[in-house]
C-alpha cells in the first residue's frame, strides 16, 4: 500500500509502511547511512502528515519485516492483545499522540493499553512528537520492577553501579564498587562488563559481589554482562546468579548476530527463575523480575540486518523481545555505537528520549546509559542536558561509572556524582530498600573500610 501527502504543489508518495516510517523520522546519521532517510525537511514533514492520518489498525495488517522471515515479527503479531487495544482501535497515529498528551491519558489507562500497543505503533507516534511531548507523556508512565530492590517508583531514581576493569582485576573492581556504594549507586544493579567472556571469570566476579552483599547486608542485585550462554554455564556450575543479561535487537537476523534467539532467552529465563534468589521488597512483594536487557539504535544496521527499516523503529521492536520476558531492567545504550548512527549531541538526545518514551509506552522499566563515544560530535555538557531531560521524564535508572569514563569499554557515560546531582535537583531518592540501608549500621561498617578496598575481597 502506498501513502501520499501534498505540500503546496508537490505531492510526496511513500512506497509502503516501512518507507513512510523511515521518511517521517527526525534526521539521524544512521538512516542516512542506510539510504532510508528523508531527502529533505519538506519530504519529512509530508511523511509525518501522512503518518498522522494513518489508522493504528493498519499497523497490525502491514509488517515492516515479513512475518514468515522473522521471529521478532511473529512474536509481535502472535502476542498482540486485541482486548487491550480495543479502546484505541479507532484512533489514527495522530489521534493517539493527542490522547497521550491529554488529561484523559492517566498512568493507569496507559498501562492498561501497553499489551495492545505494538512497537511500530510506539515508534510511529514518537515520530510525531517534539522533545517536550516525549517528556510529558513518558513522565506519566511508571513501570515498577523488583528483585532485592524496587526500581521505578514515583519520586525515585536508581543507578547501575558499573565497575568495569580492563583486566577484570578483582582489586580494581572492588575499589570501584566501594566508591559507587559510598556515593549511593548500585540500587538498580551492580553490573560488570567483563573483559573476558568465560564462565570461570563470570563465576568469580559473581561470588565476589555476592560475598560483599551478604557481609554488609546490602539490598542489591548483581550481574556479570557476559554472553547469555556463558552466564548459563556459570549458573549450572553453581555461581550465585541474580540477573541474567543479554544485548538484544529488533530483528531475528540482528539477534542472531548477537548469538541469541527467543528460544535461548527463554531457556535462560526459566533457569534463572528456578533459583528463586529474589527477596521480599519494601512493599511485601517478592522480587521475581530476573532479566536485564540492553539495546541501542543502530545495532541492526551495524549487523546489516535492518531490512531497510529505520533504526528507531527497529529499536522499538527490540522492546517487544524484552517485554516478553518481564525484565527487571532495560536500558538503551544510546550513544555507544558511534556517530555513524547518531552523529552529535542533538541526535543522541532525541534518540534517548524516544527510546525512553517508547519503552515505557510498551510497558518496560526503562533506564538509559547516557553516553557517547570520543569520535562523536558530543561532549559531557550534552550528556548533562540529556541526563536532566531524562530525569524530568521519569527515567527508572542511569549508569554510575567511575569518573563517567569507562576504561574497559572506552566510552563516556555518567558518574556516581551525576546520579547524586539528578536526585538533588529533582528531589528524588534511591530505591526504598537501598535508601534504608544507606542510613543503617551496615553502611557505616562499609564506610569504615573505605581506605582498604582490598578487605572487600575477603568477603
Amino acid at each position: 500500500m502506498t501513502f501520499a501527502h501534498a505540500i503546496g504543489s508537490t505531492r510526496y508518495t511513500f512506497a509502503d509502511l516501512r518507507d513512510l516510517l523511515a521518511k517521517a523520522t527526525p534526521l539521524r546519521s544512521g538512516d542516512v547511512l542506510a539510504g532510508v532517510a528523508a531527502e529533505s525537511a519538506e519530504q519529512r514533514v509530508a511523511a509525518q502528515y501522512a503518518l498522522a492520518d494513518l489508522p493504528l489498525e493498519h499497523l497490525l495488517s502491514e509488517q515492516v519485516v515479513p512475518y514468515e522471515a522473522d521471529e521478532v515479527t511473529r512474536l509481535i503479531v502472535d502476542t498482540h492483545d486485541a482486548e487491550a487495544f480495543a479502546p484505541i482501535r479507532s484512533f489514527t497515529v495522530g489521534e493517539l499522540r493527542n490522547w497521550l498528551l491529554s488529561g484523559q491519558a492517566t498512568a493507569e489507562r496507559i498501562a492498561a493499553l501497553a499489551p495492545g500497543i505494538t512497537p511500530e505503533m510506539a515508534a510511529a507516534v514518537s515520530k510525531l512528537m517534539r522533545v517536550q511531548d516525549l517528556i510529558i507523556a513518558a513522565r506519566k508512565i511508571r513501570v515498577v520492577t523488583r528483585f532485592r530492590t524496587t526500581v521505578g517508583l514515583p519520586g525515585r531514581l536508581s543507578a547501575r553501579l558499573q565497575p568495569n576493569h580492563p583486566t577484570d582485576d578483582p582489586a580494581g573492581i572492588a575499589a570501584a564498587i566501594l566508591d559507587g556504594l559510598l556515593l549511593g549507586s548500585g540500587d538498580a544493579v551492580i553490573g560488570i562488563n567483563p573483559a573476558g567472556d568465560n564462565a570461570s571469570v563470570t563465576a568469580r566476579l559473581l561470588r565476589m559481589i555476592d560475598g560483599l552483599r551478604q557481609r554488609f547486608q546490602i539490598p542489591v542485585q548483581s550481574c556479570v554482562l557476559a554472553h547469555i550462554t556463558t552466564q548459563i554455564d556459570a549458573l549450572k556450575a553453581g555461581a550465585p546468579v541474580d540477573l541474567l543479561f543479554q544485548s538484544i535487537a529488533g530483528t531475528e537476523a540482528a539477534n542472531r548476530g548477537f548469538g541469541v534467539s527467543l528460544a535461548l532467552l527463554e531457556e535462560a529465563h526459566q533457569a534463572g527463575r528456578e533459583l528463586h534468589r529474589g527477596a521480599v521488597c519494601a512493599d511485601g512483594q517478592i522480587g521475581d523480575n530476573i532479566m536485564y536487557f540492553e539495546t541501542g539504535q543502530g545495532s541492526a544496521l551495524s549487523a546489516n540486518a535492518h531490512h531497510n527499516v529505520d533504526q528507531q523503529t527497529l529499536e522499538a521492536r527490540a522492546y517487544a523481545v524484552a517485554r516478553h520476558f518481564r525484565p527487571m531492567l532495560v536500558n538503551t545504550v544510546v550513544g555507544f555505537i558511534g556517530p555513524e548512527y547518531l552523529y552529535d549531541g542533538k541526535q543522541i538526545a532525541r534518540a534517548g528520549l524516544e527510546d525512553h518514551f517508547c519503552g515505557k509506552l510498551l510497558g518496560l522499566p526503562m533506564g538509559c546509559d547516557v553516553c557517547y563515544t570520543n569520535h562523536a560530535e558530543a561532549d559531557q555538557d550534552d550528556m548533562d542536558s540529556l541526563l536532566t531531560l531524562l530525569g524530568v521524564a521519569g527515567v527508572n535508572y542511569i549508569m554510575g561509572v567511575p569518573g563517567a569514563d569507562d576504561v574497559m569499554l572506552n566510552y563516556q557515560s555518567t558518574s556516581f556524582h551525576d546520579a547524586l546531582y539528578l536526585r538533588r535537583v529533582l528531589g528524588l531518592k534511591a530505591a526504598p530498600e537501598f535508601e534504608a540501608w544507606l542510613a543503617g549500621e551496615s553502611f557505616r561498617q562499609l564506610a569504615a573500610d573505605a581506605d582498604h578496598p582490598e578487605r572487600l575481597l575477603s568477603a
